[in-house]
């Protein structure tokens, strides 16, 4: 299984927090994008299942790349609720130490909701696996949850993954216990 984060926007490049919003690849999001289409084709997952989040910046991260998507709502971004679109130091200014997997975000969606997302997901797409490889394309945070579930680790622990726009995780197995194969691969 692959996760791929979008590439580059204007509001992942200023930290803010991007939810709901649909906001567009930045140029260099989309010369992230091709470069990811190469790194598909370096793996051999051209005519592989990808299942991508129907915001903007996804589907087309998908599209440049050359990957052939279907959309699906369980891999939007985290809900940040009244925190989208501001940076962490902004949301710090009123309640000091905050993060996405500390905190909740008023108005936004909870970690069960998030936990229960995370684990839909990676059934569906590990119950995909026999017929053969599954792409993912989504978003960091969403993404991050992923890979802290897949490895058995509470949602908190994709506080430890960093994702950088435009990369790609391989999730996998070794003697039929998931691990992680390769991170955060740009």
């Amino acid at each position: 299984m692959v996760l791929l984060r979008h590439g580059q926007t204007e509001w992942a490049a200023a930290g803010r927090h991007t939810g709901r919003t649909d906001v567009a690849l930045t140029a260099e999001g989309e010369k992230q994008a091709r470069e990811t289409g190469r790194r598909i084709d370096a793996l051999g997952l051209r005519d592989t299942e990808v299942l991508c989040s129907p915001r903007e910046r996804a589907v087309r991260t998908a599209e440049v790349a050359g990957l052939n998507t279907r959309t699906w709502d369980a891999l939007v971004e985290w809900d940040y609720g009244d925190y989208e679109g501001l940076t962490t130091a902004e949301i710090r200014e009123t309640v000091p130490g905050w993060t996405v997997w500390t905190h909740p975000c008023p108005g936004g969606e909870g970690f069960d909701a998030v936990d229960s997302r995370a684990e839909l997901v990676l059934a569906v797409a590990e119950s995909r696996l026999p017929e053969g490889d599954v792409v993912l394309v989504g978003h960091g945070h969403f993404s991050r949850a992923l890979i802290a579930r897949w490895a058995g680790l509470p949602l908190v622990e994709g506080r430890r993954f960093a994702l950088s726009p435009g990369a790609i995780t391989v999730l996998g197995f070794d003697h039929g216990v998931r691990q992680i194969v390769s991170h955060n691969v740009h």
